[in-house]
């Protein structure tokens, strides 16, 4: 198969890899301890699940937006 064929580059999926990382990280930095009915958790107004988390977050899908969007440049000899 000619690599020209190919929809994306090895670029492509190692961009697409980091901004799937990306994206876990987020979603694991907003995880914590929840409310109950009985108690009251201040941790789920921390500075990481409420502002850290979802920029992570975003720069993930960013990244995956990117990389779907990057196309390589080629080269122009043609013989």
């Amino acid at each position: 198969m000619d690599k020209k064929q190919l929809a994306f580059t090895k670029t492509n999926y190692i961009l697409v890899a980091a901004g799937m990382a990306l994206i876990i990280i987020g979603l694991l930095l907003m995880t914590g301890p929840n409310c109950t009915a009985q108690a009251f958790e201040p941790d789920i107004f921390s500075v990481r699940r409420i502002k850290v988390a979802p920029v992570v977050t975003l720069i993930g899908f960013i990244t995956i937006i990117a990389a779907i969007a990057y196309k390589p440049k080629t080269d122009k000899k043609e013989e």
